[in-house]
């Protein structure tokens, strides 16, 4: 029996949890040496020492007769299909999903950082082995919808990646939610990608950890006790990060929308992945509260065809944390924004998504809540669900 029953749906938020040298294998021989092993952050300290043990415990067979009763309590490696590819159908099958977007869990940070600094060459040479691994572990199964990465850094660089993830067959064109490091994300230069993605009908996708640094560290030394997170750590995922999770993905957008980006290619969709929704609604209000203030003397405001909001409604969908009022929001911003996501195999997932969706959906409609589970989402992926 799967965890969901009755019910089309697809996971907007899942992920592959990397071990160290993930990528190597698939790095060009030029830089695959200079790639240092990855900083597997966000895991139980000591966690990562373990990942071998969680290996040889997924082909024990006692291990493996209890899949269907721990699906979502397993996390991280421990979790089935979490690393190894061959297992990943069988956890789709016990999820009960149509399909899973796929994440990186611990690149995102590595790979932005990297188009901030000089060497371009290995920041685009990092992504292009990031996306032909997420290719390669996507590969065992149709459901698997994986995401390319594309650096913004460099207009003709990014052009050529776009189009390589898309004849490769990435399904969504990951980008960095924070601004590059010498033009806007809006740059005319930029186009060709968005204009790419629009073409075939495949979204543009923000997620966390693709924000840069959200928080100045000075705001955890407040002279008392750390505070820990979802992990057991002190250094992922705290109240206070959570506050500033979608003030990277607010600018991008608001970039986006008020230079016409999304006027341009109305039918370019944007994912704004495992950063929230409550504070979708205001800043929605927000857009059009800016949109009224500076339409009289900013030219590109009064050529935009509709009100900010509009283009939000239009063209962006955004998943919400399993504590959030998914209803509250779905009457707020309108019952086109929201996407269901089970954050498999991450903690911060939690252990009964949908109990704790439906929970706040009780005011909202099957039509509604059928929008919430799949169309949104079908809306979202266009051609890559064919």
């Amino acid at each position: 029996m799967s965890y969901i029953e009755g019910r089309t749906v697809h996971d907007a938020d899942a992920h592959v949890v990397e071990t160290p040298d993930w990528v190597h294998e698939y790095a060009d021989p030029a830089i695959r040496e200079r790639i240092p092993p990855l900083y597997l952050a966000s895991v139980k300290p000591g966690e990562h020492t373990l990942i071998e043990k969680m290996r040889i415990q997924h082909a024990d067979p006692e291990y493996r007769a209890r899949d269907e009763e721990e699906i979502l309590l397993r996390k991280n490696w421990s979790a089935t299909g979490s690393f190894i590819r061959e297992d990943r159908p069988r956890a789709l099958d016990l999820l009960g999903v149509q399909s899973q977007l796929v994440f990186n869990t611990f690149m995102n940070g590595y790979l932005n950082r990297l188009e901030h600094e000089p060497d371009l060459d290995f920041a685009y040479g990092v992504a292009r082995a990031h996306n032909r691994a997420m290719l390669e572990f996507c590969s065992v199964d149709r459901r698997l919808l994986p995401t390319g990465y594309v650096p913004l850094a460099d207009f003709e660089r990014a052009r050529e990646m776009a189009e390589w993830n898309l004849d490769s067959g990435c399904k969504a064109l990951l980008v960095p939610s924070q601004c590059p490091g010498k033009h806007s994300p809006s740059h005319v230069g930029l186009f060709p990608v968005w204009e790419r993605a629009q073409e075939a009908g495949v979204p543009v996708v923000f997620h966390v950890g693709g924000g840069g640094e959200l928080l100045s560290p000075a705001y955890f030394e407040n002279g008392m006790a750390p505070v820990p997170d979802f992990h057991g750590g002190a250094e992922n995922f705290r109240s206070v990060d959570y506050m500033a999770i979608p003030f990277p993905p607010m600018q991008t957008l608001s970039t986006l929308i008020f230079d016409g980006i999304l006027d341009r290619f109305p039918r370019l969709m944007i994912g704004v992945i495992e950063q929230g929704a409550s504070w979708v609604p205001g800043w929605m209000r927000q857009l059009d509260s800016a949109h009224d203030a500076f339409r009289k003397n900013e030219e590109r405001l009064q050529k935009l065809s509709l009100r900010a909001s509009e283009y939000v409604r239009r063209q962006v969908r955004v998943t919400p944390y399993p504590a959030e009022d998914v209803g509250w929001i779905a009457q707020q911003a309108g019952d086109e924004v929201c996407l269901f996501s089970t954050d498999y195999p991450h903690v911060e997932g939690g252990r009964n998504p949908v109990k704790r969706f439906e929970a706040s959906m009780k005011n909202l409609s099957d039509a509604q809540r059928q929008r919430f589970y799949c169309d949104n989402f079908v809306e979202l992926m266009g051609s890559a669900l064919d």
